[in-house]
């Protein structure tokens, strides 16, 4: 029989269920309200049968990873096809902070922590956060009637009786494993990154190579976020339809300005915009995009819309150089120039590799009568817009080895200690 000494209850305490029952809460609750503030600014809040919820219930299950799948009826005589994939990253970014700082909060000041201790605090929010993931899967599902406007398509509609709907619905396993895959990054990445976060004896090894380098790009993708919030902020109060600028603020501002981070590296993006769907802001992405071809989305295609666009690539120097310079300084003082150089061409090139996983849109939307396509091209439509991951990559790599030279030079005459920060 063992007995428990005051340190054991003191730990217990620390990461007991009814903390964990908070940090998922706490989470879940940040990740509400900026999901349906985002979506009243989107004008959701005019859709029928009360749907707002349910559609807060599908945003907040694709902001962790997981599936919704998008279904179509127009009886026997019609067809409709429906898909969507997207991100709303602004409510996934806020709800992983949370959770991070939540998970986070009991393990201050500490220089180690056992691997079971660990082990055992992750696994009590995962397993309240699986049973959250679940009650959001079982409410994002909701059904919608088209109307099917004016026109021929119209008025064979009418003729034969069709009444076309299209919803969605949660794919509630595949939400249940991408939820707890994605709750298993913010929990690991948050102990990579933070100074104060314990780490087991084992990994101590690896935080003066890794621990750095991924506080620099979580700092530089970060960055990039608050960069793009005062962006978005003046364009809404110098520029018509505010809502619709905070509708993409609170749903999708990470989507844009990590998707400006590429491009400024020199990435491209191939994409397409067509009926109805567009991109939001800036107009200029939608200029680029709309037409009957595939159109290379990249630096040079945009400056031949608007040559501001050029800015991204200062921009990104200036970032992506301090970042080096950060990883460097924080980094032991023994550490070499090509170390760092070596260090930052693979964390960028991660960085990349996440953007262009996550970054990735498309939608559609198709409707027949009798094998009658839509004749007014007002209920077809279509929008995707996927990187060139590859040549991506490459240049992440090229631009975080030289940053890492840069920063570690520049970093060499500021003082520092010799263990990591």
């Amino acid at each position: 029989m063992s007995v428990r000494t005051p340190s054991d209850r003191a730990v217990a305490a620390r990461h007991g269920w009814s903390r964990a029952l908070a940090v998922v809460l706490a989470g879940l609750l940040a990740m509400g309200v900026v999901a349906v503030l985002g979506l009243w600014a989107a004008g959701a809040a005019d859709l029928p049968d009360g749907a707002l919820w349910r559609v807060t219930a599908a945003t907040l299950v694709t902001a962790v990873g997981g599936a919704v799948e998008m279904t179509g009826d127009a009886g026997g005589l019609a067809e409709t096809e429906a898909e969507l994939t997207a991100v709303p990253l602004s409510v996934t970014l806020v709800g992983a902070l949370v959770i991070a700082a939540g998970f986070l909060r009991p393990l201050r000041h500490r220089a180690v922590a056992g691997g079971r201790e660990l082990a055992g605090w992750a696994g009590r929010i995962a397993a309240l956060w699986l049973l959250a993931v679940l009650g959001l899967g079982l409410a994002a599902r909701q059904t919608f009637e088209v109307s099917l406007g004016e026109g021929t398509i119209a008025d064979i509609g009418d003729l034969l009786g069709v009444a076309p709907r299209v919803g969605f619905a949660a794919d509630v396993p595949l939400s249940l494993l991408f939820g707890l895959l994605w709750l298993a990054g913010v929990l690991l990445l948050a102990l990579i990154v933070a100074r104060g976060a314990p780490l087991p004896g084992r990994l101590l090894r690896f935080q003066e190579s890794v621990r750095p380098a991924a506080y620099a790009m979580v700092a530089l993708l970060l960055a990039q976020v608050v960069l793009g919030l005062v962006a978005g902020v003046f364009v809404a109060a110098t520029r018509d339809h505010p809502a619709e600028t905070f509708a993409v603020i609170l749903l999708g501002l990470p989507n844009l300005v990590w998707l400006a981070l590429t491009l400024g590296l020199g990435a491209t993006w191939d994409g397409r915009v067509e009926g109805p769907f567009g991109l939001p802001m800036p107009p200029v992405l939608d200029e680029v995009l709309r037409g009957p071809e595939v159109a290379a989305l990249n630096v040079g295609t945009l400056a031949e819309h608007d040559g501001r666009v050029w800015w991204l690539v200062v921009a990104d120097v200036v970032l992506v150089v301090g970042a080096a310079f950060v990883m460097a300084a924080r980094s032991p003082a023994r550490t070499r120039v090509w170390q760092h150089a070596v260090r930052l061409a693979v964390a960028l090139a991660l960085t990349a590799l996440m953007i262009c996983l996550i970054g990735r849109v498309s939608a559609s939307y198709g409707l027949s009568v009798l094998g009658i396509g839509d004749l007014g091209g007002a209920l077809d439509g279509e929008l995707f817009l996927r990187p060139r991951l590859w040549s991506a990559l490459g240049l992440a790599l090229l631009w975080g080895g030289a940053a890492g030279l840069v920063g570690g030079l520049l970093a060499a005459r500021v003082r520092r200690r010799g263990q990591a920060r």
